[in-house]
């Protein structure tokens, strides 16, 4: 057979041959006097043995690998793994299509969809409590409300146990308390009104006292690494000083004196 037989034949192009070829993946046969190159049977069988592979998910360094082994003994190790990475992708699918449905319900019932999103199904019901909240307002919604959306949802995206620990400590606190949501919007309306204030203003240190009164345990040792300078120890640094630059001065001296309130309650 020449090589667009054995293709047609396998079911594959002859682009794939050649690649296999040149990976090593496939011997590649002698040519013969009139230069070209005589397929057997036996390159069918181990072309069509590589195709299965394929199908079943294997990448070729894989089937490489099962190939030289004897007697198929490390196929079936191969495909017991295969078949548990299988496992994980569907348990994958099923808990995303989870959390689609879920947005498409909400958006369904008039909840909308956030602008930060997509976010999970928890930050997703405080951001609606959120958006019932600003509607309530007799004016717009402070800016410090829309800050606090975005970085609920960097942290609901950040992988991490501080950063699970912080967001779920804060959703905790903005879901359960009846009275939470109004004190949050009460502390993001004064945290708007320190945009303009210097550092020094008598009003950073109310606001910083009453931001540390409703933060969470959970909260304080995920934030347990910062200083009280803005930076932060460890792998956290960039985030941190990115996190107060987004901050005007007097609102970034509120926030690192409720750090430190909180670090002194967590002893």
């Amino acid at each position: 057979m020449r090589i667009g037989e054995l293709a047609a034949l396998v079911g594959v192009s002859t682009r794939t041959v050649r690649h296999y070829h040149r990976i090593g993946l496939l011997p590649e046969p002698a040519r013969q006097a009139n230069g070209y190159r005589a397929y057997h049977l036996r390159d069918a069988v181990e072309l069509a043995r590589i195709r299965r592979l394929t199908e079943l998910g294997l990448a070729l360094d894989e089937i490489r690998d099962v190939l030289a082994a004897d007697a198929g003994r490390d196929l079936a190790e191969v495909l017991v793994e295969l078949d548990a990475d299988l496992a994980r992708q569907e348990e994958d699918i099923r808990q995303r299509r989870a959390t689609l449905a879920e947005l498409l319900r909400r958006a369904e019932e008039g909840d909308g969809l956030p602008a930060e999103g997509p976010v999970s199904p928890e930050v997703a019901a405080v951001f609606a409590e959120m958006a019932r909240a600003s509607a309530a307002l007799p004016g717009p919604e402070p800016a410090m409300a829309a800050r606090e959306r975005e970085l609920l949802a960097l942290l609901d995206g950040v992988p991490g146990a501080g950063s699970r620990n912080w967001l779920e400590g804060l959703l905790r606190t903005m879901s359960s308390e009846p009275d939470a949501m109004r004190r949050a919007y009460e502390i993001y309306a004064r945290m708007d009104e320190l945009a303009e204030a210097a550092e020094d203003d008598p009003r950073v240190g109310a606001v910083a006292r009453d931001i540390a009164a409703v933060m969470p345990d959970e909260v304080v040792g995920a934030i347990r690494t910062w200083d009280g300078a803005g930076g932060a120890a460890g792998a956290e640094g960039g985030f941190a000083e990115a996190f107060f630059a987004e901050y005007a001065p007097a609102q970034a001296e509120a926030i690192r004196q409720a750090i430190e309130l909180l670090r002194e309650r967590a002893g």
